[in-house]
């Protein structure tokens, strides 16, 4: 059925003599429509780091976003799911610039026979890739100077958490997910956190898994890491079911040197989990992290 929505979107398609510029993606340099004004954003760490360069969308998942991103999608029409979006209303809205990445990778190739579509998925190297994404929507939007602010405040942030590791000791990256704990290490997808933060490993041998390493409380009470590093992913998905501090509540995790010195961190499990390697959230969660390691609020 999506061929008779290409055939008409290809009615809409830009006049030859538009101008591009050249940016990168998750597959490369691509030629990019400058300034678009009509665009569908399909994964939330685009939408994060669009919305913190004040370009409004016209077209989004339908999806529970984290707080800090609700405001920026309020009242903006839907286009289907992070993995299946609708193509007929995508079509419809005769967008100048489609977004996708990570949940939606699979329908870049789709979705370009409606629209120019870029692939802007960050995976591995996080932090690395989502200052590289910033800069390409300044790019794209003409805002390179708010893109480059953008990047210099995590860099500065990342600088001041680094200085408030060194002496903090050795942590242990938890994932809590329906009374389960899986473990993540510095090759994870949220190894940034010990790689860019400089946080030790309590345990370096940890494999590196998608979903993590599902380990036992009785795991942790030997690592006996000096921080814990909780992600709640029922929390950030919205799922109903037994919270983070719930299942961690248990005389293993307390006895551990973070359950004594009370340095068990909950972090923004929806920044980390759902619009990780946007700027917000990668500015977000370094402050959290920075600001638990010197002490103050988590």
């Amino acid at each position: 059925m999506r061929s008779a929505y290409f055939i008409a979107a290809a009615l809409f398609a830009l006049p030859a003599a538009a101008q591009t510029v050249e940016v990168e993606t998750a597959t490369g340099p691509v030629a990019v429509p400058a300034m678009p004004e009509t665009v569908v954003a399909l994964d939330l760490a685009a939408i994060d780091t669009l919305n913190a360069l004040g370009i409004e969308i016209d077209g989004a998942p339908a999806i529970t976003p984290p707080a800090y991103l609700a405001p920026a999608l309020d009242g903006v029409p839907t286009v289907g799911s992070l993995f299946e979006p609708d193509f007929e209303a995508i079509a419809a809205m005769q967008p100048d610039l489609i977004v996708a990445g990570g949940r939606s990778q699979s329908q870049v190739e789709p979705l370009s026979e409606i629209a120019p579509t870029i692939d802007m998925t960050i995976w591995g190297d996080v932090v690395g890739q989502g200052r590289s994404r910033t800069g390409a929507y300044g790019a794209i939007f003409d805002r390179a100077a708010e893109a480059e602010t953008l990047v210099e405040e995590l860099d500065e942030a990342i600088a001041d958490t680094r200085a408030a590791a060194a002496e903090a000791g050795d942590a242990l990256i938890l994932l809590t997910n329906g009374g389960k704990i899986s473990a993540y290490g510095d090759d994870s997808r949220f190894g940034w956190l010990h790689t860019t933060l400089g946080l030790t490993e309590a345990y370096p041998d940890l494999t590196a898994e998608t979903h993590g390493e599902a380990v036992s409380f009785e795991f942790v009470a030997e690592v006996d890491p000096d921080w814990i590093l909780v992600i709640d992913r029922g929390a950030a998905i919205g799922q109903e079911g037994e919270a983070a501090e719930a299942t961690l509540d248990n005389p293993l995790i307390a006895g551990t040197k973070a359950g004594q010195s009370g340095q068990i961190v909950y972090l923004d499990s929806a920044a980390l989990y759902l619009s990780g390697g946007g700027i917000q959230a990668l500015t977000k969660v370094t402050d959290d992290v920075g600001r638990a390691l010197a002490g103050g609020d988590s």
